[in-house]
């Protein structure tokens, strides 16, 4: 009797220790076996997810990745939707110039090279022209339906930035103050004192000044003289921003503006490194003229 008791003790003891081996090596493999379908499922939808030049069908489903920060924790993506540009990115306002073969759109409104437009047609057959007549397509505007696109040399795409750059340059930045006076090329010239001293004033504010000059009738007076001549009266604190130049037939422009610290320092250095010079030769014809005497 006492040795059945004795076996059944041992057999319940030994069944026990093998349920809990298995139950062990049960937790072990499940363990393996999450870590390795979290890590296949990072990989997959890591790449998934970054492959944002191409096109995605439209799922209604979420779907269940692991969070990148938290192995153990899962989050939801988004769904994919056929729009060809994401509404959630903030819009770039990409530079003017050559779009190469990157070209979004299925039907565009094209120009040509001299301006003319040549209506709408598909993306392919742009490109096409353009590699026809070895060109670049630049695109002009976006917001519209179709967006328009030209045909432009390399060397037309340089003037447009530089022009766009020109602009750009000219336009008072935010909290700038811009103020403008404009009078005939005929001016007398008390009057033409009288607009400078409020160019003084304006600068000394550190206004931007936009100046305007028209060629009276007749007159033969030089416009960028005048313009230099304006310039030379408020030297110790302004500059030009925008240089003279023809805004159109008969009317010239320029927009002066209050020198930084820096450009103060190197202009009081020049004018005292001018000054020495005068005085040496002043020096030198004095000692001249002795020596003759």
């Amino acid at each position: 009797m006492n040795s059945s008791g004795s076996f059944f003790k041992q057999f319940a003891w030994t069944l026990s220790l093998l349920l809990r081996m298995t139950a062990l090596c049960m937790v072990k493999h499940l363990c393996q076996t999450t870590r390795n379908e979290n890590r296949y499922a990072k990989r997959f939808f890591g790449t998934l997810l970054t492959q944002t030049a191409q096109k995605w069908l439209f799922s209604p489903f979420w779907i269940l990745v692991p969070d990148p920060r938290k192995s153990a924790v899962f989050g939801l993506t988004q769904p994919f939707c056929t729009d060809e540009k994401s509404h959630t990115q903030p819009k770039r306002k990409a530079a003017f110039g050559s779009v190469g073969r990157r070209i979004p759109y299925r039907v565009l409104h094209v120009i040509n090279q001299d301006g003319e437009s040549l209506g709408n047609m598909h993306r392919a057959e742009a490109l096409r022209l353009m590699d026809q007549q070895g060109l670049k397509l630049v695109l002009l505007r976006e917001n519209v339906e179709p967006p328009v696109y030209r045909l432009m040399t390399g060397q037309q795409i340089h003037e447009e930035q530089l022009k766009r750059a020109e602009k750009k340059k000219a336009s008072p930045k935010p909290g700038v103050v811009q103020k403008e006076l404009s009078f005939s090329s005929a001016i007398a010239r008390n009057d033409l004192e009288t607009k400078t001293k409020q160019i003084a004033q304006w600068i000394e504010k550190k206004h931007h000044v936009k100046v305007t000059i028209r060629q009276a009738k007749g007159s033969s007076t030089d416009m960028l003289e005048l313009f230099d001549q304006i310039l030379e009266t408020v030297s110790e604190k302004a500059t030009y921003l925008s240089k003279p130049k023809v805004a159109r037939e008969g009317v010239s422009t320029c927009i002066l503006r209050h020198m930084s610290d820096k450009e103060l320092k190197e202009h009081q250095k020049m004018e005292i490194k001018k000054n020495n010079t005068v005085k040496k030769d002043e020096n030198e014809d004095l000692k001249s003229n002795e020596l003759h005497q």
